[in-house]
């Protein structure tokens, strides 16, 4: 049985997805959340295979929900499903970790496909989008561009540690580290210190514990 939490706003919505996903037979919604500190907290009571989460809701939005998740249980399944499909939405879901997204348009029976290709330790974008998955061998060839005091800093940065913190923990001054900083996200295509943590985490370059 595959194991769901779906997390939106609007009842209707949830409802209908719980009657399309509950209608095959092997995949049940464990619980329901309407707000991003409510579906963090039904994760933490009985963690799902999946977790379906749209990105506008209350109580800190999906993208920070996903952080959140991620940062308890790093192989956690996230599915975002959102009204919205442009590029600069998609990636940033995708950079916070999550490993599918649908739009809300999508055919029904891609939320299907969607959960199971997840539940499996897959990833699933819906149709379009397909060229805004992230790809692992190229995140592994951008950590290799990286230089020695580069990849030095993105460690400590994706373990939490401030750029003024990098630069006592390195005898650097705070400007040299901010620099680097920039360089670092630059060269790794992301632009938030989540999305560095995730990336480190995932190719398992800093102890997760203090990520």
């Amino acid at each position: 049985m595959i194991r769901v939490l779906l997390a939106d706003d609007h009842p209707v919505v949830r409802s209908g997805y719980q009657r399309l996903l509950e209608q095959e037979g092997d995949i049940r919604v464990i619980a329901e959340a309407e707000t991003g500190e409510d579906a963090y907290a039904a994760f933490v009571a009985d963690p799902p295979d999946v977790l379906a989460t749209d990105l506008a809701m209350p109580g800190g939005g999906g993208l920070e929900l996903i952080r959140r998740v991620l940062l308890r249980a790093p192989e956690a399944r996230i599915l975002v499903f959102s009204m919205y499909d442009s590029p600069p939405l998609v990636r940033r879901a995708l950079e916070a970790g999550a490993r599918g997204f649908l739009t809300k348009a999508a055919a029904p029976q891609s939320l299907v496909d969607a959960v199971r290709a997840l539940q499996r330790g897959g990833r699933y974008v819906g149709a379009g989008l397909e060229g805004l998955q992230r790809d692992p061998a190229r995140e592994a060839e951008r950590l290799g561009e990286l230089s020695p005091r580069e990849f030095e800093i993105f460690r400590l940065l994706a373990q939490g540690h401030s750029a003024a913190e990098c630069a006592r923990v390195l005898k650097l001054s705070a400007k040299t580290v901010s620099n680097h900083q920039s360089v670092i996200k630059e060269k790794l295509g992301v632009t938030t210190s989540a999305a560095l943590a995730h990336l480190a985490i995932r190719h398992r370059l800093i102890d997760t514990a203090l990520a």
